[in-house]
């Protein structure tokens, strides 16, 4: 042991290493016994200041001074799930569109806007999901760089210029990047899984658009979603960085001030859970399978109850389904069967109800025997519930690891982003680690039972064979 990892360990943990052989066999310690006297975790988070501009957009400041750089996020309910409003066979409009805010404004070309870019040396860009439309920035934070950033942001959201040669070029290099997909088993087995669970939902189909609907786009689309979606009453903005709130409110003003007011996009309908499970099998030529297998999980919780009972599944689900070596589904799949590398499940809330999804990849003639171990190790949980140990190491984890999320100007900027875009209270934040403290052992078993119903879960299948033939089966 060297003196300086030494000078790391506790009283206890010498006391015990002095006892050891020097000449045995490297072995782990049955405990830290130094975490034992480790303090509780304080911590302190970023202070947000909140405001409206004129237009009435909503606006979420952290003031930051270590760094002379501002991160901007524009958020607007915008996201490919709005296509369909658009045109019925424009699947791809909202990704589109972003694409080519980056590309050109009326005052400046492809290739003027570019340069103009690189010069300042800032992070300018758009892009577009299934249920937001994001227009972001990162630049110094002087009057130099930050104020000519700012008049290319506004030229961006006011004044594209949607050009038709470039709007044909990005089609066709899209169709090339679609076409490669097919040789992704990972895209089709997610295309395939959001096709199969949300049906004729907004959801349902891929951001980029599909082969059939790419070539359908016309720059009329694109105008049509920036005036619809594009607009005051739909967006939402969040800065920190080297401002003061001064500063910050002026540099709001500058940026909404050229939107449209327009309205606020409506209420997506909520898509309808399977009543049965399904399964579904994509043949790829392969040595490996492909496994994704879920349901429809929850919307964004915007009210405390809710919040708490979303706070309950996740500790629940990062011991089922967490991706680390502690995880039970790691624990079994991997550790104990040899199944596959890695297999962890996650759920990700939505503006309606997003997906939860396990996933895994695992030799062939493995894909079924993983799959029903997996399903074993679910019901099991939900049946005998998760141990008061492991949701004491899940605590700590996630406590222990909260701080790490604003340990940058754009990990503080992305919170923001995603609070202000749900409209989440400004409490979210601050009230996280409380959330986590009061958790109950049996809140959490009851919250994974009444959310997990693996016997209904959609599993899709990308392989040489279908697991769910006889004599693959076997």
């Amino acid at each position: 042991m060297t003196a300086q990892a030494d000078a790391t360990t506790g009283e206890d943990d010498r006391t015990q290493a002095s006892a050891v052989d020097v000449n045995a066999p490297i072995a782990a310690l049955s405990k830290l016994t130094s975490l034992d006297n480790a303090k509780p975790l304080k911590v302190t988070v970023p202070k947000i200041q909140q405001f409206k501009t004129k237009t009435g957009v909503p606006v979420l400041f952290v003031p930051t001074t270590a760094l002379p750089i501002v991160d901007i996020d524009l958020r607007f309910n915008a996201g490919s799930a709005r296509d369909g409003s658009i045109s019925s066979t424009g699947f791809g409009i909202a990704n589109m569109t972003a694409t080519m805010l980056e590309q050109g404004s009326k005052r400046l070309d492809e290739n003027e806007f570019t340069r103009a870019v690189e010069t300042l040396g800032i992070n300018l860009g758009s892009s577009a999901y299934k249920d937001m439309f994001t227009v972001s920035l990162r630049s110094l934070s002087d009057d130099k760089h930050l104020l000519p950033a700012i008049d290319l942001m506004t030229q961006m959201l006011t004044k594209p210029s949607f050009d038709e040669q470039i709007l044909a070029r990005n089609k066709a290099r899209l169709l090339v990047g679609l076409q490669q997909q097919k040789q992704d088993p990972n895209s089709l087995a997610s295309l395939a899984f959001d096709k199969a669970l949300y049906g004729s939902h907004p959801y349902a189909h891929p951001s980029v658009g599909t082969l059939e609907t790419v070539p359908n786009i016309t720059r009329q689309q694109l105008i049509d979603f920036k005036n619809r979606y594009l607009v005051a009453a739909n967006a939402s903005l969040s800065m920190t960085g080297n401002l003061t709130l001064v500063q910050a409110k002026k540099l709001a003003e500058d940026i909404t001030t050229g939107l449209p007011a327009g309205q606020a996009a409506p209420m997506l309908p909520e898509p309808k859970p399977l009543t049965k499970s399904q399964h579904i099998h994509i043949p790829f030529p392969s040595t490996q399978t492909t496994v994704l297998m879920g349901q429809l999980g929850d919307k964004r919780a915007t009210d405390p109850q809710a919040q708490q009972k979303q706070t309950n599944f996740a500790v629940g689900n990062e011991v089922l389904a967490g991706g680390d070596f502690n995880a039970r589904l790691m624990t079994e799949i991997r550790q104990n069967l040899g199944y596959t590398y890695g297999i962890s499940g996650s759920m990700s809330p939505m503006l309606a109800r997003g997906p939860y999804q396990i996933g895994f990849s695992t030799r062939n003639d493995k894909a079924r025997a993983a799959i029903d171990a997996s399903l074993v190790v679910i019901n099991d949980t939900l049946k005998n519930g998760i141990t008061s140990t492991e949701m004491k190491l899940t605590t700590d984890n996630l406590k222990n690891s909260f701080p790490m999320g604003f340990a940058s100007n754009a990990g503080i900027n992305g919170l923001l982003g995603m609070m202000n875009f749900y409209q989440l209270p400004t409490s979210y934040l601050s009230n996280y680690v409380n959330r986590i403290e009061q958790v109950k052992l049996s809140e959490v078993n009851q919250t994974l039972r009444d959310t997990l119903k693996p016997n209904d879960f959609l599993i899709v299948t990308v392989g040489q064979d279908n697991p769910w033939n006889e004599k693959t089966a076997k």
